[in-house]
């Protein structure tokens, strides 16, 4: 076994907000040991319970369970819900995030001291009251002694046939910090920054204060010390082979997934679109362009993002000569979840826990990401280059 690899073995986990176990699997994929886990949720319990066993998780409100209680571990991981935060408690742009879910991480992390952390949340965190949610979030990571870094991905980059865009927050201790030292992107994709970025990444006398955050935060950047930098980086170079819908409908599926007669009067009444909008094959719509509401999609493009929102159960879709609605079985495949995950679940609650869930192979590259040596980030005057830290 080489030398990662057992330092693979030896790293535990806890995941919060597990829901049905999105990071564990990613987890357990890469050799981790899940030795905690926590979710509020019924049936989101249910399922975890049965895939991974009785003890693997408990179930109750997480705000009131003792972080001294919680066994010790090297990463943290959960996607954590999107609260607003108190303005009670502002002090100079930052506000407060005490008595929301997004503190008990914080207790958790203060008591417990992982090496590392890996977050979860959706795209519009990093523009939420103007950039001052995003800037609370990354204020009270900091004020904990982790180097912080984020990036946005997107599922359909990661084999999935799903348009699904994440942020993802990583933390690693400031005493393992390594000097100008990233982990979400790679030395290709930092040659792609503008001059006048790299240059201000490689001085962190010029990074801006969360006291002053950003009305929308870039898709990428680091934080350490309570001051960020970061920038919007155009491509993502790891991206692998690219999947459609087409690849993962089921053949077969019962007459119970088609249009009702009322929904097929109703598909009349749409004005043809016919074309693709972010890899989304959309054919028609009740206003035509690019709106995704009342829409009737194809297959030879991604999804759009899965929701939790029982109001998106019955998305639209031309398979063949059938009009229908995604089955059960396809949510779990374009979630990257095994077929029969949520086994225990009803056919409409599987919908709510995959649309809910933090997709498997995003989760596995982050995580592993957080595990591999970083990208030095070249010296001032130097060719862009890979070099390895730590």
């Amino acid at each position: 076994m080489s030398g990662r690899s057992q330092k693979m073995k030896k790293i535990k986990t806890v995941e919060l907000f597990a829901g049905i176990g999105g990071f564990r699997l990613a987890g357990d994929s890469l050799g981790f040991k899940t030795v905690w886990a926590n979710d509020i949720d019924e049936k989101a319990y249910t399922v975890y319970k049965d895939r991974f066993g009785d003890c693997a998780i408990i179930k109750g409100d997480i705000r009131l369970i003792d972080p001294n209680t919680i066994p010790d571990h090297e990463l943290l991981s959960g996607g954590f819900p999107c609260q607003p935060f108190s303005n009670a408690g502002k002090k100079q742009g930052i506000e407060d995030p005490r008595g929301t879910l997004f503190q008990s991480i914080v207790d958790v992390l203060r008591i417990k001291r992982p090496r590392y952390f890996v977050l979860e949340n959706v795209k519009r965190l990093l523009e939420m009251d103007h950039g001052r949610h995003f800037s609370t979030i990354l204020d009270s990571l900091s004020a904990l002694g982790y180097d912080i870094e984020w990036r946005l991905l997107n599922a359909c980059h990661l084999g999935l046939a799903q348009n699904r865009h994440r942020v993802f927050i990583i933390g690693v201790k400031a005493d393992l910090r390594e000097p100008h030292c990233v982990r979400l992107t790679s030395a290709s994709e930092l040659s792609d920054l503008r001059p006048r970025e790299l240059a201000e990444l490689l001085s962190p006398e010029s990074w801006r204060s969360l006291q002053k955050p950003r009305a929308t935060f870039p898709t990428w950047g680091i934080c350490i010390d309570g001051h960020f930098s970061g920038a919007d980086i155009p491509d993502f170079h790891e991206k692998c082979p690219p999947v459609v819908l087409a690849d993962v409908m089921e053949k077969d599926v019962d007459s119970k997934f088609d249009f009702t007669e009322i929904t097929l009067k109703w598909l009349h009444k749409n004005t043809p679109v016919d074309r693709f909008v972010d890899g989304v094959e959309v054919l028609s719509n009740q206003g035509g362009g690019a709106r995704m509401g009342y829409t009737l999609f194809g297959t030879a493009g991604i999804a759009p993002t899965l929701t939790a929102s029982t109001s998106r159960h019955y998305e639209r879709y031309r398979v063949g000569n059938r009009y229908r609605r995604l089955t059960n079985v396809e949510y779990a495949r374009l979630q990257g979840f095994p077929e029969d995950h949520c086994r225990t679940a009803t056919i409409y609650d599987q919908y709510v826990l995959f649309g809910n869930a933090v997709p498997p192979p995003m989760a596995k590259w982050v995580m592993n990401r957080v595990l591999e040596p970083g990208v030095a980030i070249p010296s001032k005057g130097t060719q862009m280059r890979m070099a390895l830290c730590g």
